[in-house]
């Protein structure tokens, strides 16, 4: 009987080579391409005539976009996680549901292998392996790029036709992308100096440069029930369409765009211009209503941890302990992020535009400026006196 290997098959060059190439290094392999729908703009149908027609047996698609958004970008929104305090993790997120589907298929068809297109410079590589080895870990990893002798795409595509295989790629450089419902990414070209201004006119797939952004502001409301977001100007909707609606209206506005320098796991820099409309506007509101639902302690805690939250999920760690530890307390905090944040879009910017919550921690009778029954500002003195009496006993021992 045939060995088996799952693909994760995107329908790219890439991925349309590793076909064959297994075929021909691991005994004539049964190839089992299989493809994720995290909200990509592909077509399925035409993925899998292409899979089966370079030597697939058989194809998957998987819709993982329903579980994509609810078990792994809405735990992530509710933690805050930022990873080096700007990118917003949208390719790193959709590592692990991707995994997991491959792993569900790999146990489904008895597969010895799950192979990948990840490149040996990536970070793909590690969160597509530690997803596996925390599923499924006797199954065996094979990662083409970290063995063969291919080194272009030009030699890809002589590959495929020194193998009787003629599909419609051209040899000419272009941006290196991923694209799922939360973001886009682009890599490549003139992004790889820093010194170089993106073309964003050639860049950018979703948003609007800001040159042409609309010249209307535009007014929103989101409602979020324990750290969720549930409804968009009124209007109850599940977690794909909210994004997908935010996108469309955070694009034409120029919001949610990146240009970041960035410190890979595996120790190079790296630059990349990221376009995530819907999930800029989300962090944004998620953070305003924190700081008015949560005490200063928490918030202030969760802000620290957050940093630990987004490396574990920007390093491919989301099945460890650690990352389920930090997400049960997480989970503790949000059960009074309940509320409606109005905000205001244009040419790029997110304006706070007021909020409200049942659970709000601000008391306009204590906070007031003008005057008030419930402080006393007297007690304010022994306050200081205490607070400060470390700097004052230090001050005068040792002068």
């Amino acid at each position: 009987m045939k060995e088996k290997v799952v693909l994760a098959y995107s329908g790219g060059l890439d991925t349309s080579v590793i076909v064959p190439w297994l075929k021909e290094n691991y005994n004539d392999v049964e190839v089992i391409a299989v493809s994720v729908d995290v909200g990509q703009k592909d077509d399925f149908m035409e993925v899998e005539k292409r899979a089966l027609a370079i030597g697939a047996s058989k194809f998957y698609v998987v819709d993982k976009k329903d579980e994509l958004v609810n078990d792994f970008i809405f735990p992530m929104l509710k933690s805050g996680a930022k990873y080096e305090n700007e990118y917003l993790l949208g390719t790193s997120i959709a590592r692990p549901v991707i995994a997991k589907a491959l792993v569900e298929i790999a146990l489904k068809e008895g597969a010895n292998y799950i192979a990948h297109g990840a490149t040996g410079k990536g970070n793909d590589q590690v969160r597509f392996e530690l997803g596996v080895k925390a599923l499924a870990p006797n199954i065996k990893i094979i990662a083409p790029w970290r063995v063969w002798d291919i080194k272009s795409r030009k030699q890809e595509i002589e590959y495929l036709k020194s193998h009787n295989i003629d599909l419609p790629f051209k040899e000419g450089v272009t941006y290196s992308r991923d694209e799922n419902l939360f973001h886009i990414s682009h890599e490549g070209q003139e992004l790889e100096s820093p010194a170089n201004a993106p073309k964003y006119d050639n860049v950018l797939q979703w948003v609007l440069p800001l040159e042409k952004a609309s010249d209307t502001a535009e007014c929103i409301s989101i409602e979020f029930v324990k750290g969720v977001p549930t409804k968009l100007n009124g209007e109850a909707l599940d977690g794909v369409t909210l994004i997908n609606k935010l996108n469309d209206i955070g694009a034409k506005h120029g919001v949610g765009v990146l240009d970041l320098l960035e410190n890979r796991l595996v120790g190079m820099k790296s630059r990349g211009v990221y376009e995530t409309p819907g999930g800029t506007i989300l962090y944004f509101a998620h953070e305003e209503l924190e700081r008015l639902c949560l005490d200063r302690d928490t918030l202030q805690a969760k802000m620290k941890l957050s940093h630990d939250m987004a490396k574990l999920i920007y390093n491919g760690q989301w099945f460890t302990k650690y990352r389920k530890s930090l997400s049960a307390f997480v989970e503790e905090t949000q059960k009074y992020v309940t509320g409606i944040v109005n905000l205001k879009l244009y040419k790029g910017n997110i304006i706070l535009n007021g909020m409200e919550s049942d659970y709000s921690l601000y008391s306009q009778d204590f906070s007031t400026f003008d005057e008030d029954t419930v402080y006393n500002q007297k007690d304010a003195e022994g306050f200081i006196n205490l607070f400060g009496l470390p700097i004052k006993i230090e001050s005068l021992l040792r002068k």
